[in-house]
């Protein structure tokens, strides 16, 4: 006998044989004899009776079906069935009409979710086809109800739910010695270890692009100089042989030589040793530049995913002080100003310099001057962005500056924020090791709740009451995803867990991950402080101290229940400041037609991104620095702080260290700098002409503005989503 139902979404329910009569009853009014309710309740009889326990919604339909062929009213289960079909189609006609938009290559807020893929080509639109699919199915079958409530009530956003039932992990940072030294296997080919420049290069670039084939999120270098750095001296080694062999003559001498530096110096005057040591060093340069240039070049044309989105590489560099160190860092650099194809902006990988006191930031440090020409690159080409590693929370007690490995004690960064470096399951470090899942909370819907609350203290109560058990829920299902990611097995990720991932060179083809991937962190993220405050106070944190305050009370209560859910699930929580794309505009639109349009809240088509002060808001970058600083200790997932600057920085790095400045002055963990630049779509020409609507190379009119979305550059703004768009618009000149 049927005493549960289990519905399509995955409740279970008490069994009502009542709606099954309903739908039987239907049937029969669209036949010439119309109803007989003695049938209706012996069919109904019968299938209550003959059924399981628990039986599913469809299991029951295919009962009643066969009864209904069984009995004499043969042309009602005709009616039925084609009544079910009808019902079917329905259900499946949302899914049919984003599919329509897909096939179209609509330009909408589905096919312009991720300004880095471009969903019009044949690949694209296979991702979007199997992304727009399998959401639901996570929806129906992989979260707990509690966790599918949340979503749907606009409580809560997972991120890359559509990967969710790959079990795969978000990003790593690559220790790309190890890939390196011995090479590798992923798939069905092999990589020898490297032996020179050009081959470690090429190595780096297949190392990031085969594991954003086994993840969800982004990949990074967390010591680029570092790791390439040998291969310049064995690459310089070579160089002096073919000037042995040509002049047969012994130079062995100089294959470890002592060298302050490899500059290009003309041979003029030169002979004999002198000759054959600066002829090396010239040679080895240029080769060091190409292999640059080439990696640039490839982390923007090599695909990913399908073959529709070039990988979301980032490598962080500047604390090498060897001559080899300093070699990588000042071709890549000189590359990275020199653009790529016709001068283009190159777009990835985001460049990340760690500046460092006693290394590279004061005139007397050794990379200092790298450290300039690293500024002069970012005022032409917005990239590198700026990681502090003398913030106080970025700072490790094993650093030290004669450590030859002490990038292991570095932070690096990632993608538009992603920071991993606290660990409670093993060495405090961001290499192999990344970030697992997270979840956004919209902390503005809880705020909105309770504005009708006229106490000002009550609300406040109220609001903290709301995140608090949104914070439990996240945890909750940030852990039962980890649950699920743990199952896989080593071999579906043949790179990841074979070089990558610390912990992971135990593992067999057929064990599980669950042994190593405790080491990655849970992040829980949130979007639209600002909005959230003004919804509570009136007025956001950037135009009121005591806003600031309750925005720092906030974040810091997160804080401290990711530190409680660390200790009670056993796994590295952190709280991340979301780089949100899609979901600025996601959760906005739905608040919108539950609240009514609310000045200074959802009158906007976003939410302001994680802690930031809104992008409309008018202030100095010294203001929004000592705004937003405080909330980078406390969101150590991941953070980031930009100034927009005004004109043409080209010609003025100055601008760009003066924001430096700002970052190490207010204890900022990351920082970057956005600028004017506007660049022709049809032969890359690139300037920072104000208001420019003609291409003054090539007379086109289909000129981009060149801009970060959430902490990454996009070449066209034809790939935004609606509310980015907006949010772009509002933009205003910090000064």
């Amino acid at each position: 006998m049927i005493t549960t139902v289990e519905k399509r979404d995955g409740r279970v329910v008490g069994y009502n044989e009542e709606k099954i009569k309903a739908a039987i009853r239907k049937a029969m009014l669209q036949t010439e004899k119309g109803e007989d309710e003695g049938l209706i309740q012996k069919i109904a009889d019968r299938v209550g009776f003959n059924g399981r326990e628990r039986m599913t919604v469809e299991e029951i339909q295919d009962m009643v079906e066969a009864e209904l062929m069984k009995s004499s009213r043969k042309e009602v289960a005709k009616k039925y069935i084609a009544y079910r079909d009808r019902r079917s189609i329905a259900r499946r006609a949302k899914t049919r009409d984003i599919f329509l938009e897909i096939i179209d290559a609509k330009s909408n807020d589905i096919t312009r979710e991720n300004a880095n893929m471009n969903a019009d080509s044949p690949a694209g639109m296979m991702m979007k086809f199997a992304s727009e699919t399998t959401k639901p199915f996570v929806d129906d079958y992989l979260l707990s109800a509690e966790s599918k409530e949340a979503v749907a009530g606009n409580y809560l956003h997972i991120h890359d739910k559509d990967y969710y039932p790959t079990k795969s992990l978000t990003c790593v940072q690559h220790p790309l010695d190890k890939v390196l030294r011995y090479g590798f296997i992923a798939g069905h080919g092999e990589s020898r270890p490297a032996k020179r420049i050009e081959t470690a290069s090429i190595i780096a670039c297949i190392s990031l692009e085969t594991a954003q084939n086994e993840m969800h999120g982004g990949q990074a270098i967390p010591a680029f100089d570092f790791y390439l750095a040998p291969y310049v001296r064995s690459s310089f080694i070579e160089e002096v042989r073919n000037i042995e062999e040509l002049e047969g003559v012994d130079y062995s001498d100089l294959y470890q030589a002592p060298l302050d530096d490899y500059e290009r110096r003309p041979l003029t005057g030169l002979t004999g040793r002198d000759r054959a040591l600066q002829h090396a060093i010239n040679k080895t340069v240029g080769r060091v530049h190409q292999a640059m240039e080439a990696f640039i070049h490839n982390m923007n044309t090599i695909h990913s995913r399908g073959g529709n989105q070039v990988v979301f590489s980032s490598i962080n560099y500047g604390t090498d002080t060897s001559a080899e160190g300093r070699c990588i860092m000042r071709e890549l650099l000189n590359s990275t100003y020199e653009g790529v194809g016709n001068g283009a902006t190159a777009i990835f990988p985001i460049q990340i310099w760690k500046k460092k006191r006693g290394v590279n930031y004061l005139p007397e440090d050794r990379n200092y001057d790298l450290y300039k020409l690293a500024c002069k690159v970012t005022a032409r080409r917005f990239f590198p962005n700026f990681v502090n590693l003398d913030a106080t929370f970025n700072q490790h007690e094993k650093w030290r500056a004669d450590d030859p490995d002490r990038y292991l004690y570095e932070v690096a960064t990632m993608g538009c924020r992603t920071r991993v470096f606290e660990n409670r399951y093993g060495e405090k470090t961001s290499v192999g090791r990344g970030n697992l899942s997270f979840s956004t909370i919209n902390i503005v819907r809880l705020a909105l709740e309770c504005r009708a609350i006229q106490d000002p203290e009550e609300r406040i109560n109220a609001f903290f009451s709301k995140l608090d058990h949104m914070l439990e829920v996240t945890a909750k299902q940030l852990c039962e995803r980890f649950e699920f990611q743990k199952t896989a097995k080593s071999k579906q990720f043949p790179l990841l867990m074979s070089k990558l991932w610390n912990g992971c060179e135990g593992l067999k083809q057929g064990d599980t991950i669950e042994s190593v991937i405790n080491q990655g962190t849970l992040g829980i993220g949130f979007i639209g402080l600002a909005e959230c405050l003004i919804a509570l106070t009136g007025k956001h944190h950037g135009e009121c101290e005591e806003s600031q305050k309750l925005g720092l009370k906030i974040v810091s209560y997160m804080r401290s229940k990711a530190n409680e859910f660390c200790e009670r699930y056993n796994h590295n929580f952190s709280v991340l400041a979301t780089p949100a794309e899609g979901l600025s505009g996601r959760f906005t639109k739905r608040d919108r037609k539950t609240f009514g349009i609310i000045e200074g809240i959802t009158d906007k088509d976003y939410y302001t991104n994680s802690n930031h002060v809104p992008v409309w808001y008018k202030c100095s970058p010294k203001h929004k620095a000592m705004i937003e600083a405080p909330y980078h200790e406390l969101t150590r997932g991941g953070h980031i702080f930009y100034v927009e600057i005004d004109g043409d920085a080209t010609h003025n790095p100055k601008a760009i260290s003066d924001i430096v400045d700002l970052i190490d002055k207010y204890n900022i963990g990351y920082g970057s700098v956005n600028h004017n630049r506007n660049r022709c779509m049809d032969c890359g020409y690139e300037d920072a002409t104000e208001g420019l609507d003609t291409c003054p190379k090539c007379g086109s009119k289909a000129i981009d503005k060149l801009q970060r979305i959430t902490g990454y550059l996009v070449g066209t703004t034809d790939r935004w989503n609606s509310a980015k768009l907006a949010e772009l618009r509002d933009r205003v000149v910090h000064k």
